[in-house]
Parts: structure tokens; sequence; C-alpha cells
């Protein structure tokens, strides 16, 4: 999985941290929790204030592009973002101990 980074802005008003970029992968689309844990390492951030938004795919490559937007504090990150978007982006892992 390789991350080409084609857009990051900072956005004070929001008081968050835009970034546009494409993925070339082998194989299968990378899951979403993939995609937010490496993005998350390579910009150190936190996972938890992470939200995936866009995602687009051209049909029959192995390339995406997507948007993602990361937040100061959760605080910011609930004021904000619709509730779906913060379920979608949760960690998935967290959710499966839970439901044992």
């Amino acid at each position: 999985m390789e991350f080409n980074i084609t857009r990051d802005y900072r956005n004070e008003l929001l008081s968050r941290r835009e970034v546009s970029f494409a993925l070339t992968y082998d194989g299968a689309t990378p899951s979403r929790d993939e995609i937010l844990g490496k993005l998350g390492a390579k910009l150190d951030a936190k996972r938890e204030l992470m939200v995936l938004e866009t995602t687009k795919k051209p049909y029959g490559v192995s390339e995406s592009s997507y948007i993602a937007r990361i937040y100061d504090t959760a605080d910011e990150l609930t004021k904000t973002e619709r509730a779906y978007m913060i379920t979608r982006s949760a960690e998935k892992k967290a959710e499966a101990e839970e439901a044992e």
C-alpha cells in the first residue's frame, strides 16, 4: 500500500487538517480501518480523531483517491462530524471486542 498525498490543508475554522491522497495497492481494496491506521501512522495522527470521508475507485484500477479529516480534539470531532461518519470511521477491532 503506497500513499501519495495530493493536498494537505489546515482548516483553522473547524480545527482540523484535511488531507487528500491517492492510494496504490495490490489485490483487494483495503478496508477503511486499514487505510486510517496506516495514514495515521504516516502523518503521526491519533486514529480516534480521524474520519475517512470520500472514496473514489475507478473500475479495474488498483488505485483509489480519498479525503480524510484529522481533528485536534474529540470534542471538535463530535461537534462537526455527522454521527454516521464517526461510526463508519471507528476502529473495528474495538467494536468486535465489545460484542463478545
